[in-house]
């Protein structure tokens, strides 16, 4: 056994399978084919002398050594970027922080907090990246994140079941809203009624995995009409003010209605809470890692507050 002869390709290769969940996904992130990703598995796994990473049917999880692995591989290839950055004339960073979020995140949010540090801590810099929960969490777990926007709905339950559990912090914990077209007969009042979206037409996520049937409102005592099917929320929201169909909407993405949208709270029925959570591993968190936390608190108490006057023709 003799780790040090491991070469980066495999360290790589390991830390997006630990990321990823997957053979399969890692090798598409990473443009490899799934047997050279297995390759790289099975000689990082003979150089470490024990099994990284433990196959189950819906993915694989990082064993004891695994974690170990993990753990230095990330403090190794940060500091190989950060070495390329050097070289290539950029400045080393000193105070890095690794952040993922939930995709409609991106649209006020992050971009509040982030210009928010640029102007009160300008030798902080932040790298971050989208995702779905399933990804994020995982980076976590892995070491290739330090912290990670997470939403949630009831009943609540913790992200994973790993242990130690991830330490959540609830951001903001706000209504769930509806967009209407402003054209719409129920953008005449201040509030919808759960009755009156029978037999209405809705703009919805993908139909399956943790995005099902996203955009539709919960509880609906009819199959729903579906009539257009988009990932991205923003896509969904210009669909609403073109007028064709209803769409659900976190109180997050208020601020990013376009004209012709109305973002109005339904009554009746039981009421739909989304919370924002910011996770991170159980271990004591760095300073850059606290003052970023602390900027997307304050901007999410900032953002997270919709308004219920009609966007404007």
């Amino acid at each position: 056994m003799d780790f040090t002869a491991v070469s980066l390709t495999a360290l790589r290769v390991f830390r997006a399978v630990a990321e990823q969940g997957t053979f399969t996904a890692a090798a598409a992130s990473l443009g490899y084919t799934q047997s050279a990703v297995s390759r790289q598995i099975a000689a990082i796994e003979r150089a470490a002398g024990a099994e990284l990473l433990e196959r189950r049917r819906d993915g694989v999880r990082l064993t004891q050594a695994g974690r170990i692995v993990m753990r230095r591989a990330t403090v190794v290839l940060d500091e190989i970027d950060a070495t390329a950055r050097e070289l290539s004339g950029l400045p080393t960073e000193t105070a890095t922080v690794r952040l993922g979020w939930f995709p409609s995140a991106g649209a006020v949010l992050l971009p509040r907090a982030l210009a928010a540090l640029r102007r009160t801590d300008p030798d902080l810099h932040v790298v971050s990246r989208e995702g779905g929960t399933p990804a994020l969490v995982r980076a976590l777990r892995a070491g290739s994140l330090d912290l990670a926007l997470l939403a949630s709905a009831p009943p609540f339950r913790p992200p994973d079941t790993e242990s130690p559990p991830l330490v959540l912090r609830t951001l903001t914990e706000r209504p769930l809203y509806l967009a209407v077209p402003a054209t719409h007969p129920l953008a005449r009042a201040d509030y919808i009624d759960v009755a009156d979206l029978r037999g209405q037409r809705w703009i919805a996520g993908p139909s399956s995995g943790e995005d099902r049937l996203m955009g539709v409102w919960p509880g609906l005592d009819e199959r729903p009409e579906i009539v257009h099917t988009a990932r991205d929320w923003l896509a969904k929201l210009q669909l609403v003010a073109a007028g064709f169909g209803l769409t659900t909407v976190t109180a997050s993405l208020a601020p990013a209605a376009p004209p012709g949208v109305r973002v109005l709270p339904v009554r009746g029925g039981p009421q739909e809470q989304r919370r924002l959570l910011l996770a991170r591993v159980p271990q004591t968190p760095t300073e850059a890692v606290t003052r970023v936390g602390a900027a997307l608190r304050l901007a999410a108490l900032d953002a997270y507050t919709p308004s219920t006057e009609p966007a404007q023709e």
